[in-house]
């Protein structure tokens, strides 16, 4: 009898601690990919100064990534001037964001012309740029993104259709959350303060 009152005891415990423990689960706003292993988020790219960064270059900082190109006629823009509005509302919490742009569009994307786009949204704003075909296709691989480019009548001409969403990854350098393309500043400013104040 002692014997089973003990078991029931400790299954009562463990049942409260499990209760507990996903209880403390953060929830977010947008959408919690966290432990999936089907992402390689790691990068080798160049930044718009011309020092070649890598994702364990960001640990302790969360980190914001975004997919498009200088040329791109509406979502890159608006995403870019929204994260901007992210950075306002997160305040003194900001200094803790890092906020990446990839081009996807490296053979007219120079460093050059990154350096002048990408901080005419927010001076802290970093462009990274891939050296290579064989790195752009690794790193969109690595964090399952999609592009395609959409020859206009001129080949020098074209867009490129892309995924339109962001990638968070938080101080330890574990991808995190995907960010749908529209989700909303204060949705997104609010998930980005949760991981900036995690252990």
């Amino acid at each position: 009898m002692f014997k089973l009152k003990v078991v029931k005891f400790l299954l009562v415990v463990f049942g409260a601690l499990t209760l507990l423990s996903c209880s403390q689960q953060e929830k977010f706003n947008n959408v919690d990919i966290s432990g999936s292993t089907s992402f390689s988020p790691k990068f080798e790219l160049q930044d718009h100064h011309g020092q070649v960064r890598h994702l364990e270059d960001f640990k302790g900082k969360v980190l914001l990534i975004f997919f498009g190109y200088t040329q791109c006629p509406d979502v890159c823009p608006t995403t870019m001037f929204e994260m901007k509005k992210v950075m306002e509302l997160l305040g003194k919490d900001a200094n803790q964001v890092q906020v990446a742009f990839i081009t996807l569009d490296p053979d007219r994307d120079t460093l050059e012309l990154l350096e002048k786009y990408v901080p005419s949204f927010d001076a802290g704003f970093l462009g990274l740029r891939p050296e290579s075909p064989e790195a752009l296709e690794k790193v969109v691989k690595g964090y399952k993104a999609f592009y395609q480019k959409v020859s206009g009548k001129d080949p020098k001409y074209y867009t490129i259709d892309h995924t339109a969403g962001s990638y968070v990854i938080d101080k330890k350098g574990q991808l995190r959350l995907f960010v749908r393309h529209n989700q909303g500043e204060k949705n997104l400013a609010d998930d980005l303060r949760k991981l900036v104040k995690a252990n």
